[in-house]
């Protein structure tokens, strides 16, 4: 009797023993794929989040952009007898420019920087940044004053990373858009924007470095305003008289 109690209680021992190898490596491979799974889930969620805010982003930089040129372009103003303070530049390649005065809006960017004077040169240009990326940027200053030293090498940043900045004017004579506006007697009807943003993908995800589709958006804009003739601005027999200067009115 005694002897079957300790092979039984052998017994029970030996079936209290530690887990095989066999057994250890299924349990790593099956805490393996529920690590695996996670991962995964949470790389599909940041990649998400990244292309939802690089999506964000391309969105409000193109809104301020835009939305600045033509607040601006919507004010503009041009007198042919004060063609010095008045011109229309419009320069395309690596070093897009456009550039005119224009009485621009009280919500207009850094207003509170040159406060009653309303009446100003904006030039929005293309050009290089600190880390070698092309900056979509707007310069200001006062129609009858240069530009300061903080505009110069402060200017203000409109949209980040542009690959292009097009600016194309309507020529009523040839009925096609044209890249160059050589008519100083004149503002063209209607002006064409083109902004391509270029973005890549975020650090960290398999393609990284993989390049993003860029954002082209192209806007058209109708000259509210047309240039002020010279004889209307200085007066001639029978019309309007002298004095209108540098702040004659418009033609609508």
């Amino acid at each position: 009797m005694t002897f079957h109690i300790f092979n039984f209680k052998r017994r029970a021992v030996k079936s209290g023993h530690a887990f095989t190898l066999i057994e250890v490596m299924v349990a790593i491979t099956i805490f393996m794929m529920v690590i695996t799974a996670i991962y995964s889930t949470w790389a599909v969620v940041m990649r998400a989040t990244v292309v939802g805010q690089t999506a964000a982003a391309n969105a409000q930089r193109e809104r301020i952009a835009l939305r600045t040129i033509e607040d601006s372009l919507m004010c503009i103003q041009s007198f042919q007898a004060s063609q010095k303070y008045y011109s229309f530049i419009v320069e395309n390649g690596d070093a897009a420019t456009l550039s005119f005065a224009a009485r621009v809006p009280d919500v207009f960017p850094r207003n509170g920087k040159f406060g009653d004077f309303n009446l100003r040169r904006v030039t929005f240009q293309l050009e290089s940044g600190q880390d070698g990326l092309k900056n979509l940027v707007l310069r200001q200053n006062p129609i009858l004053m240069d530009l300061d030293e903080d505009e110069k090498k402060y200017p203000l940043v409109l949209a980040r990373n542009v690959k292009k900045f097009i600016v194309e004017c309507w020529d009523t004579n040839k009925f096609e858009w044209i890249s160059e506006w050589t008519d100083t007697n004149s503002i063209p009807p209607s002006v064409r924007v083109g902004v391509v943003l270029a973005t890549k993908s975020a650090p960290g995800q398999n393609d990284y470095g993989k390049t993003i589709p860029d954002t082209v958006v192209i806007r058209a804009f109708a000259m509210p305003s047309s240039m002020m003739p010279a004889a209307v601005q200085h007066g001639t027999v029978g019309g309007p008289q002298r004095g209108g200067g540098l702040g004659g009115g418009l033609i609508k």
